[in-house]
């Protein structure tokens, strides 16, 4: 049996063959869909931080739910599912995560923290401030009363990570990485660009979008949008809730 890592590329590419012929706008082909399968994934993993702060800004207007029904924790969840971390030595007076040992594509930093260690089940770690400005930094740098120490660490993010104080040698990043295809039968990763077909054999490649199950409706609705495909909630829910069933069933056989 196949193992689900994320939502299926199959179950999108045949549910939008289905509205596209139900619509009268042709056939869908393998190539139209691998051209727009990754942006559509990228337009909704982006998406997602702005939900993160409307639901932020509701919980503390109190609107949002608490516990389950969470909007804030639901969003958190799925981001989950991208979130990395890497420890990173210093080069040329610099951190840089693409030279990382596992250097997945950064998409959002998290936090950013010495690399410290568990001594008598406390951590020796310390958290370091995060700085977009170079100007800003320059001011604490200067400062009698806010000069980084390595207890009180500041980074600037630019192109590179710059660490301050300077003695500090071994940083631990967390950050949210693009999201990727990966194959159905492994869950190995196979690169940025979801595929359906293999164009040489033209059978199918078991490689599924790395979005969580739940969003394969909203990436038939981003890649229809870009096909063309004029597209409706109803249809949309009825045709993915077939494909997702027939697959299931297929499954279990």
């Amino acid at each position: 049996m196949a193992k689900t890592f994320g939502a299926s590329s199959m179950t999108v590419f045949n549910t939008l063959k289905d509205l596209a012929n139900k619509d009268q706008q042709g056939f869908v082909t393998e190539v139209e869909f691998n051209r727009f399968a990754q942006v559509a994934q990228l337009n909704i993993f982006n998406g997602l931080f702005d939900e993160l702060k409307d639901a932020q800004r509701m919980s503390r207007a109190g609107f949002n739910p608490s516990r389950d029904k969470s909007r804030t924790k639901r969003i958190l969840e799925d981001l989950s599912a991208f979130s990395t971390k890497i420890v990173l030595g210093k080069t040329n007076e610099v951190f840089n995560v693409s030279t990382g040992p596992s250097a997945d594509p950064m998409a959002r930093l998290i936090s950013i923290t010495t690399a410290g260690s568990i001594q008598l089940d406390q951590s020796t770690k310390k958290p370091i401030e995060v700085c977009y400005d170079e100007e800003k930094l320059e001011r604490i740098l200067i400062s009698d009363l806010s000069a980084p120490t390595e207890d009180f660490p500041v980074a600037l993010i630019s192109e590179d990570i710059h660490v301050f104080p300077t003695s500090i040698n071994k940083i631990e990043v967390r950050y949210y990485k693009y999201p990727e295809g990966r194959s159905a039968d492994t869950g190995a990763r196979v690169g940025q660009q979801p595929s359906v077909y293999d164009s040489s054999s033209g059978s199918p490649a078991v490689i599924d979008f790395e979005l969580p199950e739940h969003y394969t409706s909203d990436l038939v609705y981003e890649i229809g949008k870009m096909v063309g495909v004029n597209l409706r909630d109803t249809d949309i829910v009825n045709y993915t809730g077939q494909e997702m069933q027939a697959r299931k069933q297929s499954e279990t056989y």
